[in-house]
């Protein structure tokens, strides 16, 4: 966690998609390649970069509200770091890969996937509810800016797997890492946050209802985490 430390300090930006990408790169810098965290910050690193580099193209209908759901999502994976950082309880879907990111048993794209499992089965529904309070509408106004990101997602995902899997000569059909990364799907995790986004913002006058459900959300994500981090053999 020490390596963590001085990102603790500087709390998470809301300066736009530069800050979290300038933010995102400094974390980067001060880890070692091969930790879990460096990791999947990497491969969110050329996901944040993408949406910026759309943006600036005008490729989302609505720049604003691409860039407040892109920030607010950005923001619940800093947060988490800066818990680690101080030694608090990040939310229990991303517990997985703060336990696990030295372990030599984990390879790279299991760190990946885990990385984006959290990030797309928790922090996407929760970011879409923390943007549509921010920009006073209703989830189905974000849609268009919610494909857009996942989209990207999509994407990246595809070329994660061919840069991380090891080459054919190495990867057998019989290869645990091999069912373990068919078993998850990006798509899958898109569509339940939606589905999750639409039922939080459903439940907005009921708090209590709200956040029961939330944490049974983060919990069964992070259940997901922990499988997909199961230790292989080599």
């Amino acid at each position: 966690m020490a390596q963590l430390e001085r990102f603790a300090e500087s709390r998470v930006p809301r300066r736009g998609v530069d800050g979290v990408v300038a933010r995102m790169r400094a974390l980067g810098d001060d880890l070692p390649p091969r930790d879990g965290v460096a990791v999947f910050n990497r491969v969110y690193l050329s996901v944040t970069e993408e949406v910026g580099r759309h943006l600036g193209l005008g490729v989302f209908p609505d720049a604003r509200a691409a860039t407040t759901l892109g920030v607010r999502f950005a923001e619940r994976y800093l947060a988490a770091v800066d818990a680690a950082a101080e030694e608090r309880r990040p939310p229990a879907c991303w517990r997985p890969l703060f336990q696990y990111r030295h372990h030599p048993g984990v390879r790279p794209l299991q760190f990946a996937l885990a990385g984006i499992n959290a990030h797309i089965g928790h922090d996407l529904a929760l970011a879409l509810v923390d943007s549509c309070r921010a920009l006073g509408c209703e989830p189905a106004d974000l849609e268009d800016e919610f494909d857009g990101v996942g989209d990207i997602l999509v994407t990246l995902e595809e070329r994660i797997r061919e840069e991380l899997m090891p080459g054919p000569d190495l990867l057998q059909i019989g290869d645990p890492l091999t069912h373990l990364a068919g078993s998850w799907s990006l798509e899958r995790a898109r569509d339940g946050a939606w589905g999750a986004a639409r039922a939080l913002w459903a439940l907005r006058d009921l708090p209590g209802v709200a956040r029961e459900f939330g944490e049974r959300l983060d919990g069964a994500v992070g259940l997901v985490g922990r499988i997909l981090l199961t230790p292989l053999p080599d």
